[in-house]
């Protein structure tokens, strides 16, 4: 209900590298896609680029912006802050957002960029969602119920449950690094403090590489890195060692070509909805 679908983003400030943009409670993807814009405008004429991002609604999968700037010959770096839901280290109590991180950078000119982007929480909010629209459980040491004791019903979040950070105390650090970075450096404030009113405080950075090495050496590197990885003999119980973001290339082949599977429960609530504003939903198979 705070969206203001008419609402435009806007660059309110600019010094030297750094960029600042009120997204003035709009659509967050239409703001995160003038900040990955300007950033790399800035980095272009600085060599490097920092805008973060005010007044923000959800900007959804956050990789895609880096991954654009990956695109431009350069490195994207980005991190946003989101409504508390997970624990600190040794907590049960919801002080952070699942805080993701992106990163990605350009390899060779033929290869698509590589990209890492995870929540800073063993797993995204989303998952557990569609695992609970599935009927399934959740792995162990994901999540803690409402009287703080481990469950893999992925119902426990959301009957007053948390989150747990990925990686124990190092997650956890991350995860609160970057609700100052995020959050507390964009003015959105740091999710668990009264002056967060909810969305994603944003910040994205852009390197370009050029102002550091030659493009082309750092994308032979680039290259010569993944291949040496790709080559490394697989551990017990795989079959290949994978590059970042590779599972997800092979899913988006896969659902472009048979399509995407939505969970019934899921279907169902869109049918309501839809029926709801009078929307014609395209026919499932």
């Amino acid at each position: 209900g705070q969206i203001i679908p008419v609402a435009q983003p806007v660059v309110t400030a600019r010094t030297g590298a750094v960029a600042h943009i009120d997204a003035a409670r709009g659509w967050g993807q239409v703001a995160a896609h003038l900040a990955t814009e300007t950033v790399l405008a800035i980095a272009q004429e600085q060599g490097l680029g920092a805008v973060v991002i005010d007044r923000c609604n959800h900007i959804g999968r956050l990789g895609e912006y880096a991954e654009r700037i990956a695109q431009a010959d350069m490195i994207g770096i980005a991190v946003c802050n989101a409504e508390s839901i997970v624990a600190p280290f040794g907590g049960r109590g919801a002080i952070f957002g699942t805080n993701p991180l992106a990163i990605a950078a350009p390899r060779g000119a033929d290869e698509a960029p590589l990209l890492v982007d995870f929540a800073t929480a063993g797993i995204a909010e989303g998952k557990v969602r569609v695992a609970a629209a599935k009927g399934e459980q959740i792995g162990p040491g994901l999540v803690l119920d409402r009287a703080g004791q481990p469950s893999q019903d992925p119902q426990a979040l959301y009957d007053g449950g948390v989150l747990l950070p990925f990686g124990g105390h190092k997650g956890y650090g991350l995860s609160l690094m970057i609700e100052l970075l995020g959050g507390a450096l964009s003015g959105m404030a740091p999710s668990a403090l009264p002056a967060y009113h909810g969305g994603n405080g944003t910040l994205f950075l852009a390197l370009n590489i050029t102002a550091f090495t030659p493009l082309a050496q750092f994308r032979g590197q680039a290259e010569q890195l993944c291949a040496a990885i790709t080559a490394s003999p697989p551990a017990a119980g795989y079959a290949e060692v994978l590059l970042p973001g590779e599972p997800e290339q092979r899913a988006h082949a896969l659902r472009t070509r048979e399509g995407i599977s939505v969970a019934d429960q899921t279907w169902h609530a869109l049918e309501a909805l839809a029926t709801e504003l009078a929307v014609v939903l395209p026919a499932s198979t």
